[in-house]
């Protein structure tokens, strides 16, 4: 960060001009904004272009996330837009000119009962009918592979194999919103912080700006990609979205020496684990059941992702914790994200991605950016429109992927 600064003077402090009518507006400035106005002006030479960020840029759920990055999932429509993802993962350190730790750790899905065997043997198949790389391990390679996994049958939920994604992993997510943020200033887009969006403008079916704590702003094209307050910014325009909006919790450790060489997770005991690159244990679980937008959660959900994660490891019964965090996730009625038009012209949502937002990031960018481009969508995101709750096209990756990580 502190390098950015002498280099471009302006960075993050612009006030937006009343004055300048810009191409298309972002809201939100987290990984998924800054990765779209990256390829809004990469891809489809969109630099006239604003991101609007009500706090600091990516203190959202940008900040919360838990890092890991995967393309492990059953249905077509999702393996095609993850993988693609993370395809552009893997370019995006040479690319961005920024070293974000991405480490391909690989990805282990657990297995413990027999329906999650049949379940997840039927994912790798269909993950390998698709070109992404995935196999399944008995116990014991399990073992190989994370050596500190307890593999005994004396346990709760013993484990009975797992699914495995070498090229899998995890990223530093506050490095990676930087690294989107200084290609995006470098090719001229405008990235305003502590500028909340108070109102979206039309006339009759037509954006034409939006209203701002620090003044009105000109736009033809409005595109929201806010985590957490998606349905509230929609309906400033007068667009109802089928979401729910849910707590999200996750804790990490002290820090260790390298003790946990990959990412594990088990959807059945709802927690994952993973080590961060200076040496904290990384752990959450699944959305808390009840709707919410507080940032915080149920104790008893983070109490049972600690009982579930040591008895899966037992070394860990030593750790000691660091701190615990909260955030707001936005989900669909089919648990799949949306990206697409809606029915005002000139307006874009990307939301409802639950807890696959982090490993979304490069391929949601660059299929909303390819969306708010051309006005139409990119055949990878076509099939998450907002039409498919009227037509019935539900894609529910749900219970299909494990957990939704």
């Amino acid at each position: 960060m502190a390098d950015l600064l002498p280099e471009h003077p302006d960075f993050l402090w612009r006030n937006p001009d009343p004055k300048k009518s810009y191409e298309a507006v972002i809201v939100g400035g987290g990984g998924h904004g800054l990765a779209t106005a990256y390829y809004l002006a990469k891809n489809h030479g969109m630099t006239n272009i604003a991101i609007l960020e009500r706090g600091w840029l990516a203190g959202g759920n940008m900040a919360r996330n838990t890092t890991i990055i995967r393309s492990n999932y059953l249905w077509d429509e999702s393996a095609g837009i993850y993988e693609k993802s993370l395809k552009l993962w893997e370019q995006l350190p040479e690319e961005l000119d920024y070293d974000f730790l991405f480490s391909q750790r690989g990805v282990l899905n657990l297995a413990h009962t027999l329906q999650d065997v049949r379940e997840s043997q039927r994912r790798v198949n269909a993950n390998v009918l698709n070109g992404v790389d995935a196999e399944w391990l008995d116990p014991q390679q399990v073992k190989e592979v994370c050596p500190i996994i307890n593999i005994g049958d004396d346990i709760r939920y013993p484990v009975m194999g797992g699914t495995y994604q070498p090229r899998a992993g995890i990223a530093k997510h506050d490095h990676v919103a930087w690294a989107f943020a200084r290609k995006a200033d470098e090719m001229g887009v405008d990235i305003i912080q502590n500028c909340e969006v108070t109102g979206i403008e039309r006339v009759g079916n037509q954006v034409v700006g939006v209203q701002t704590t620090r003044g009105p702003i000109a736009t033809e094209k409005v595109a929201l990609a806010v985590a957490g307050d998606s349905s509230g910014l929609a309906k400033l325009a007068g667009v109802r979205l089928p979401i729910q909006t849910h707590p999200l919790q996750a804790l990490v450790s002290e820090l260790f020496e390298p003790v946990h060489p990959t990412v594990v997770m088990s959807n059945h005991v709802h927690v994952y684990v993973s080590q961060a690159h200076k040496g904290e244990l990384v752990m959450g679980a699944g959305i808390d059941s009840y709707n919410g937008y507080g940032q915080r959660g149920g104790f008893h959900v983070i109490e049972e992702q600690l009982a579930a994660a040591v008895e899966l490891f037992p070394i860990f019964a030593r750790a000691h914790l660091l701190r615990t965090w909260g955030g707001n996730v936005d989900v669909t009625l089919d648990a799949s994200p949306v990206v697409s038009k809606t029915e005002v012209q000139g307006l874009y949502v990307n939301c409802g991605w639950g807890t696959g937002g982090f490993k979304g990031t490069p391929g949601a960018g660059f299929t909303y950016a390819h969306t708010i481009a051309n006005d139409e969508p990119h055949p990878l995101n076509a099939p998450f429109a907002l039409d498919r709750f009227e037509t019935g096209h539900l894609i529910d990756e749900h219970g299909a992927a494990a957990v939704a990580h």
